[in-house]
């Protein structure tokens, strides 16, 4: 496991609708810590140190060393991140969960699919990912940034199930038999029978009658 990032948090006393859009506007998102039968704490930590740590990768996944006031740094986890519905990339507050390195936590990890299957290769066929996470419960030392998954050697028709991901001390909380992706046939639209294609129809001309065509009468 990689080392962890820090983020710099700092307590704070205000509380309700009215702080928490005064911090917004200052640049700090509200957050709050708990776990460990620990009281939740408030908190507020700087919106854009904050970004730059979130964009660089799964944040639900990541374990950060949280630094209170300047303190001594705890383990915890992003239990949940809660966005301006409007616009998706402003943070409005989080929920830190504090872990402990000999405690297993439950966490979703994404899943990378890696090199080229033999039926796309090959057969012009597409590769269909129908599971891009999978939650896995995990000691905080054996917490993988990602699960990566090697297609290569998929054929047409053929998939990748949970069961055939083995990874050393990690339990995945999922059913074996669910499929994570699969090799497709390529669409093909299909022809018409043979001699049922549609003439198209002609036109119908409508003209005015000449004028000596309007005094005839049949005989």
């Amino acid at each position: 496991m990689a080392s962890s990032p820090t983020i710099a948090a700092a307590r704070r006393s205000g509380t309700g609708k009215g702080s928490a859009r005064s911090l917004r506007r200052a640049g700090q998102v509200p957050a709050v810590i708990y776990g460990h039968d620990r009281a939740p704490e408030t908190l507020v930590v700087d919106a854009a140190a904050l970004q730059r740590l979130v964009a660089t990768g799964n944040a639900a996944s990541t374990i950060f060393e949280l630094a209170v006031d300047g303190g001594a740094p705890v383990k915890a986890l992003i239990r949940e991140i809660q966005r301006n519905p409007l616009r998706q990339t402003d943070i409005i507050h989080l929920d830190f969960f504090e872990i402990r390195a000999h405690e297993k936590i439950t966490v979703e990890v994404p899943v990378h699919l890696t090199g080229t299957a033999d039926g796309v290769r090959n057969f012009g066929g597409i590769l269909d990912q129908v599971m891009h996470k999978l939650q896995i419960r995990v000691l905080p030392a054996d917490l993988p940034s990602s699960i990566d998954l090697d297609v290569t050697a998929l054929g047409i028709g053929k998939s990748l199930f949970v069961r055939d991901v083995h990874l050393e001390r990690i339990e995945i909380l999922h059913d074996l038999k669910l499929p994570i992706c699969s090799v497709v046939a390529p669409r093909t639209e299909e022809a018409p029978p043979a001699g049922t294609a549609e003439t198209p129809a002609e036109p119908e001309l409508i003209r005015k009658p000449k004028p000596e065509e309007e005094g005839e009468t049949a005989e």
